[in-house]
């Protein structure tokens, strides 16, 4: 079924509204998916936040072109899946971790800030901790050296607070 020219600019508008959003571009081919696999991954898509559909490569090529993602146009050939996401890895972790469990997806490419990506170079950037990881890994840093201080501190005041071994060990034999 073909969409007709209004059909087309609608795709492209909504399409390029995603690419204004996104951070990265991940692309892989579905052939031989089945339709419930392809829905396993959508779900997966969208509790993730990732934009992914099946797109005209033409229609993608419009959409991402004057873009970042621009740089990817040339790995847009054959049945893809195309993967957009606001978050860097969201959109490559879906489709690596999709990937793992089912070789018949397989990742063909990308774009990262304005750099095209090989299937490599895809499953690199889904390899990185999301932002919330990141994020908790720098304030458990952060976190670190306060404790240790803390720690140190109390035992301090915990040694001021007891009196010294050996003055104990004097008095004992003075009492007896």
């Amino acid at each position: 079924m073909s969409l007709n020219r209004n059909e087309k600019a609608a795709v492209i508008s909504d399409v390029a509204a995603q690419v204004a959003l996104s951070q990265t571009l991940a692309l892989a081919e579905y052939r031989g998916l089945t339709v419930e696999h392809l829905n396993k991954l959508r779900k997966d898509a969208r509790e993730k936040g990732v934009y992914l559909h099946v797109l005209k490569n033409s229609l993608a090529r419009r959409a991402v072109n004057g873009t970042p993602f621009e740089v990817a146009s040339e790995a847009m050939t054959g049945p893809l899946i195309y993967g957009f996401s606001a978050d860097a890895v969201a959109a490559a972790k879906v489709v690596t971790d999709f990937a793992k469990g089912n070789d018949k997806l397989v990742i063909k490419g990308g774009a990262y800030a304005g750099k095209a990506l090989d299937a490599d170079g895809v499953k690199a950037l889904a390899a990185i901790p999301s932002r919330e990881v990141l994020i908790a890994q720098i304030a458990g840093l952060l976190k670190s050296p306060i404790q240790r201080l803390a720690g140190v501190i109390a035992a301090l005041a915990a040694a001021r607070a007891e009196p010294a071994p050996t003055e104990a060990l004097a008095e004992a034999p003075a009492a007896a």
